[in-house]
């Protein structure tokens, strides 16, 4: 597995475990538009949901949830992108990153 993806995506609102599972199948979404190939056989790509449960899911739920999880995707979309662009080699690595390609 040398190219596993994992992400986390945290709310305030306070959902129930399968809501939560929904979240992360949504915000899946967002490695799917950042990351090519994703899922392969040979990685164990994850989205990981958490909720405070600070604050009540507002009504009607499905909708919220639905929102939440495409917001939740571009997020995550947004993250991978910039964690490549920031990213820095390791001393001594032996690929480039991305900022060190030639123009």
């Amino acid at each position: 597995m040398r190219n596993t993806t994992i992400a986390c995506v945290a709310t305030d609102a306070a959902l129930t475990p399968a809501q939560a599972r929904r979240l992360a199948v949504m915000a899946q979404d967002g490695l799917a538009r950042a990351i090519r190939p994703i899922h392969a056989m040979f990685d164990g790509d994850v989205v990981f949901a958490l909720s405070t449960g600070a604050r009540p899911l507002a009504e009607p739920a499905n909708f919220t949830l639905t929102r939440l999880g495409a917001l939740a995707a571009d997020a995550l979309a947004r993250a991978v992108a910039r964690g490549v662009y920031e990213a820095t080699a390791w001393p001594g690595a032996e690929v480039p990153c991305w900022r060190d390609l030639p123009a």
